[in-house]
């Protein structure tokens, strides 16, 4: 059986342990507090045994792996050649915006999403046309059919987010095909980041939109990779599927000397993770799982004021402080009050100031006396 263990990183290189003073409990950047599968530290052992550390690039045997992965997991059959190895996923989709856009263009996306995505068209010179996600009657997150069209209408890309940074919704089937059909009406290019799609919860599937038709798949860059899945973030190694060749050649033409070739541990992580790692997969999921529903029991409890929907997918809630009328931003205010460290609102689009993104994929004793922190200190404001 397999056992996911919590490692205790203070004092070490992590980044997140490292934003704050030793009083705070941090739970902000998007990786877990978990210790990676023993295959994939195997893996890297086995390939530092080589004493050759130089440039290396994707072996035919973790094209094959992931060209199986998946086909066993989504039902989406590539070829190997659709494959594109890149340092990260926010080099991927700064890369399709600088091939598929120029300066002036307007680029759309739904928001709350997290930073990097919400702020990529600014850096290319690009105008957003922004579709808030809200709550439905169902308990989920949704955006509004008319507000899509008309956004795609004065579109040229489509930055989707699958599953969903902040707010953890899994998009359905039919929700996907409604947006795969406004990029061919439109005659959008379709960028799919998809980096999340490992961790769906509850046994819901992940349907990566470019496996919909042939048609949608033609003008779709999907970003994936094993980093938020497997806990192997800092090893810098993603991929983007491409099936059109003329949009596969324009999307590698827009590397412009910008974006590097991937870290050769990073590339036999991933092979490991995808080949022998599913099994861990499961059991993370499972512990994020636990860890999901123990933060919305503490918050239902303790935090009655405060509205949070259960995620969907991965390890992130995202929660409205807004009824405890705060004096400052909810983060900026939890930092102080509670020693608290979260991700502000503000992270993920204008006028959230009231929302934080809290990362449960920790301990279960660090998230609880988070939450006891945070109760103690909103009790007294």
């Amino acid at each position: 059986m397999t056992t996911i263990v919590s490692v205790d990183r203070r004092g070490s290189d992590a980044n997140k342990w490292r934003a704050f003073g030793p009083d705070v409990i941090p739970l902000p950047v998007a990786d877990m507090d978990f210790a990676v599968a023993p295959e994939i530290i195997a893996a890297i052992e086995t390939r530092l045994a080589h004493p050759v550390l130089g440039y290396g690039a994707a072996t035919d045997s973790l094209r094959q792996t992931l060209v199986s992965a998946l086909g066993d997991e989504y039902g989406w059959h590539v070829q190997p050649e659709w494959l594109v190895f890149l340092p990260g996923v926010e080099p991927g989709f700064n890369m399709a915006l600088n091939a598929f856009t120029t300066p002036g263009d307007t680029v759309m996306q739904e928001f709350p999403v997290y930073k990097p995505l919400r702020t990529a068209p600014e850096t290319w010179g690009l105008k957003s046309a922004a579709v808030w996600q809200t709550p439905s009657d169902e308990g989920g997150w949704t955006s509004d059919h008319a507000a899509l069209e008309e956004a795609a209408a004065r579109a040229k890309l489509m930055l989707l987010c699958n599953p969903q940074n902040p707010t953890g919704r899994v998009y359905t089937r039919d929700e996907l095909t409604f947006r795969a059909e406004l990029c061919i009406r439109h005659d959008m290019v379709l960028v799919s980041d998809e980096i999340h799609c490992g961790l769906t919860l509850d046994g819901r599937p992940h349907v990566p939109a470019a496996s919909l038709s042939k048609a949608i798949e033609a003008r779709t860059i999907t970003l994936m990779a094993a980093s938020k899945t497997w806990n192997i973030a800092g090893l810098k190694a993603a991929f983007a599927v491409i099936a059109d060749d003329n949009l596969r050649n324009a999307f590698m033409g827009a590397k412009k000397g910008l974006v590097d070739s991937v870290n050769v541990l990073g590339l036999a992580a991933m092979e490991a993770a995808y080949r022998n790692c599913g099994e861990w997969r499961d059991a993370v999921r499972a512990t994020i799982s636990e860890n999901r529903d123990m933060l919305q029991s503490l918050v239902a409890d303790t935090l009655p004021k405060a509205k949070m929907l259960p995620a969907e997918a991965s390890f992130l809630g995202w929660i409205d402080l807004s009824g405890y009328a705060l004096d400052r931003p909810a983060a900026d205010w939890l930092l102080e009050h509670a020693c608290i460290g979260v991700s502000s609102g503000t992270d993920f689009g204008p006028g959230l100031e009231n929302w934080v993104r809290l990362n449960f994929a920790c301990a279960r004793e660090t998230l609880a006396e988070a939450l006891a922190r945070m109760a103690k200190a909103l009790e007294q404001n």
